[in-house]
């Protein structure tokens, strides 16, 4: 399956065929606002499930979400083959279309040809947009800039850059300049809230930026001028209320939903994926909260904070503070 699957993709590819993707929009949807990363459903069985993959992003359009971001690190990327990356992409390209929130795929891979193959791909499933990380251990910028622009070259699509390591401004700039897609970043590298000023002037605020940690700091951000952020997406109706109030000038009304949802942001800091998906399947989105954790590489568990187990109190905490919230949820 997996090898005919390849094959296939490689035969589109070289055809121009658009497998699932949906006729080009007229209007571009805005790359602006909360972009959750959406956790990977999987069976009981460990295999990808792909209905509720989708009806993950049927949730978060009914959350009046900005957007939507497939596979990355709290989506346990790593541990995915590629036919199910790209199975989910078609999948979620052939309902996007249709819905509010803008799609970015993502297309990082072990090697360059595979982020290009994949990016490629995004293209032709309907992605609004691509993200990627960088190479995994590459440190010397020169080659980390050339990853980028291999990818940037593969299609017209945005292309956001997740700056993670030790990713520097100036890295940065230098791949803005060189790569015309790139006007993307979800920074996760250094000292986010003190980096973006350089980045926006630098740049003639054409970089926009993007943060990730679960919006810990999200009304800072907001008051910096960031450009959204993306949390993981169990709740993110709650982050897209506190945008949309900030965004129309009510500030305290902002500042008081954002309270209320830090109380779960605490929460799965402790629990990792495993709450981001328990949460899913309390909101009837999930059918396990079953994870693949144990296989995710090193940066994925550094980056997305694997806390302890999810217990059975935590269970009942998170159904507490689910319960308390219920009046404000979206979805």
């Amino acid at each position: 399956m997996k090898t005919s699957r390849r094959t296939f993709f490689q035969a589109a590819v070289g055809s121009g065929l658009r497998l699932n993707a949906q006729p080009p929009s007229a209007k571009a949807k805005p790359l602006r606002g909360i972009f959750p990363i959406a956790q990977t459903p999987f069976t009981a069985a460990d295999r990808l499930d792909v209905k509720s993959l989708v009806k993950q992003l049927h949730f978060i359009d009914r959350g009046h979400v900005h957007g939507f971001v497939w596979p990355q690190l709290a989506s346990e990327w790593s541990t995915l083959t590629e036919s199910e990356r790209l199975e989910g992409a078609e999948a979620l390209g052939a309902a996007a279309g249709r819905l509010r929130p803008a799609l970015v795929l993502g297309v990082q891979a072990p090697t360059v040809e595979a982020a290009v193959r994949y990016a490629m791909h995004a293209k032709k499933a309907g992605a609004d947009a691509i993200i990627s990380l960088p190479p995994v251990d590459e440190k010397d910028p020169k080659d980390v800039i050339a990853f980028y622009q291999r990818v940037g070259e593969a299609t017209d699509l945005p292309l956001f850059a997740q700056a993670v390591g030790n990713m520097s401004v100036a890295t940065l700039l230098e791949m803005h300049k060189t790569i015309p897609t790139l006007r993307y970043v979800k920074d996760e590298a250094g000292q986010p809230l003190f980096r973006i000023r350089e980045l926006r002037e630098q740049s003639a605020d054409h970089l926009k930026v993007f943060t990730g940690g679960h919006g810990r700091t999200m009304i800072d951000e907001m008051n910096r001028g960031f450009s959204g952020t993306m949390p993981a997406a169990s709740f993110a109706d709650l982050y897209a209320v506190v945008w949309d109030l900030w965004q129309l000038g009510k500030r305290k009304e902002a500042m008081e939903m954002f309270g209320r949802v830090s109380m779960l942001i605490n929460e799965i800091s402790v629990y990792g994926i495993e709450s981001l998906k328990y949460i899913l399947q309390l909101r009837g989105v999930f059918e396990t909260y079953q994870t693949r954790e144990k296989r995710n590489n090193v940066q994925s568990a550094a980056s997305i904070g694997l806390g302890g187990r999810l217990d059975e109190s935590g269970k009942e905490t998170i159904r507490q503070m689910l319960d308390a919230l219920k009046p404000f949820l979206k979805a």
